[in-house]
């Protein structure tokens, strides 16, 4: 490990920046966002493009190697493409990704490769169009499906779909979606609902464990392979026999990851949260608008690093985080 690594004080490196670019988003899924949408941080707030680079540069010069890229929703942001390109040609960035609801993503998938985009997690709880139409508040399946082929044919690959589960809403559908590794060779990862900002009204009666939705598939397509785990990664990763694609499980509620946390999320008003759900938060947009040296924003990332808890603690209290998912970036 590298003397200028970023460690926390449980001696965990942080090796991820998740980077959210925007605030805003094309859709209003239930546990998410209310369907009159959330208060949105003014323009000028916003990080511009040229501030993200330069601290995702001072950030890999720590030892920062990956980069997601999420919102809101990344691609309502113009320009984005763009900002792909700057973040793929920081030396010592070597995964670079984005988190996106897939619905403008047919019309941006081939300029985003060209760019330098590596994969696309996509989000998507249901392949019924009535159903979406309820979860999204919006009736827009039809272009996340073409956006999903459009990555896969892009060589956006492998193609990775995140499905939040809920009880009564849409855990009918988790053996469907385990299917489409057979189908279709992607990589299904079934997320546990968390009780924050609208996900709150969702994780007591809505709750389905990992352990129950990965029964359920079992008892219908057999029983799964487990695949070696991939350090830092939040899924535990399974095969379904004859499987092209995976089944991966995210449990942050019933068997947290926190131990393994390699993470820094950077939201898109210049704040550095070390932890999604417990935490603070430290401003560097100041520091970038100010023109500040690459030392005092070396100095901000490791205040930022300091704060992260051993874990979220949900067993024992409520979040403390005052912002949504929207406005985190997830």
């Amino acid at each position: 490990m590298s003397p200028a690594a970023l460690v926390d004080r449980f001696g965990r490196q942080i090796t991820y920046l998740r980077v959210s670019v925007t605030d805003r988003c094309n859709l209003r899924c239930l546990y998410c966002m209310p369907e009159e949408g959330v208060a949105l941080q003014p323009h000028e707030a916003i990080l511009r493009y040229e501030e993200i680079a330069r601290l995702v540069s001072v950030a890999a010069r720590l030892g920062v190697s990956k980069v997601r890229i999420t919102g809101g929703e990344p691609l309502v942001r113009p320009g984005v493409v763009e900002l792909v390109r700057r973040l793929a040609s920081i030396p010592g960035i070597s995964d670079l990704a984005m988190t996106t609801n897939g619905v403008l993503l047919a019309q941006n998938a081939r300029d985003l490769a060209e760019a330098g985009l590596q994969r696309v997690n996509v989000s998507l709880d249901t392949l019924r169009p009535d159903r979406f139409a309820r979860l999204a508040r919006r009736d827009h399946l039809a272009q996340v499906l073409a956006g999903l082929d459009a990555a896969e044919q892009a060589g956006l690959t492998p193609v990775k779909v995140n499905m939040v589960v809920i009880r009564g809403l849409n855990d009918d559908e988790v053996v469907s979606f385990a299917r489409l590794t057979l189908a279709r060779g992607w990589h299904v990862r079934y997320i546990e609902v968390m009780p924050l900002g609208e996900g709150e009204h969702w994780s007591e009666g809505g709750f389905v464990s990992a352990l129950e939705i990965k029964e359920r598939v079992e008892e219908q397509l057999g029983p799964l392979a487990a695949l070696p785990h991939r350090s830092g990664s939040p899924a535990r990763d399974w095969r379904l026999p004859g499987a092209t694609g995976t089944l991966g499980f995210i449990t942050p509620v019933t068997e947290h990851f926190c131990g393994e946390c390699n993470r820094l999320r950077l939201t898109a008003d210049g704040r550095l949260i070390s932890c999604l759900l417990r935490g603070g938060e430290v401003d560097v947009r100041q520091a970038l608008r100010d023109n500040a040296d690459d030392e005092v924003l070396q100095n901000i990332l490791r205040d930022s690093v300091s704060l992260k808890p051993s874990g979220h603690h949900l067993e024992e209290c409520r979040p403390t985080v005052s912002r949504g998912m929207s406005g985190i970036g997830g």
